[in-house]
């Protein structure tokens, strides 16, 4: 009787598996899987799908890929356990809120040290020696008239 069991709720398991790969809502597609808190899209190949999760780059994902013997295949063309070995694979490398939290800390003790690169998070500016005076747009943000300030004439 449990025997019976167990082997009718495999097969409504792999029933159940086949069924959501292929699930749709009125037409509408379920859209990609999620892999490392990101949605990896359907329509993308794996190599660059992979790029969506946070810390996760091309080489990286190249590496994940080789070191899983997977074909750079679409990701709605996966089954269900290479799925779950990309998963443990991209769970061994650190990425997502976890990556994100430690650059935060990271960055907060610069601050609190009060160094160098502290001071430039600090105040908004670049941390690597790049110029300010012409560039530096992105972390300064936009330009602020100063009112009252004319122009030189032209000579």
């Amino acid at each position: 009787m449990l025997g019976g069991l167990r082997r009718s709720a495999a097969t409504l398991f792999d029933h159940s598996q086949s069924l959501l790969r292929n699930l749709s809502f009125h037409g509408v597609r379920v859209q990609g899987i999620r892999v490392g808190n990101a949605e990896v899209p359907n329509h993308k190949p794996l190599k660059t799908g992979l790029q969506e999760v946070y810390g996760i780059g091309r080489r990286k994902s190249h590496q994940v890929l080789c070191g899983l013997g997977i074909t750079n295949k679409l990701a709605r063309d996966l089954t269900g356990k290479e799925l779950i070995d990309l998963r443990e694979e991209v769970g061994m490398h650190q990425h997502g809120d976890e990556l994100r939290r430690r650059v935060g800390s990271e960055i907060q003790r610069l601050v609190e040290v009060d160094c160098y690169r502290g001071s430039r998070h600090r105040h908004g500016m670049p941390c690597r020696g790049q110029r300010t005076k012409t560039n530096a747009r992105t972390k300064k943000g936009k330009r602020v008239a100063i009112a009252g300030k004319k122009k030189a004439p032209r000579k």
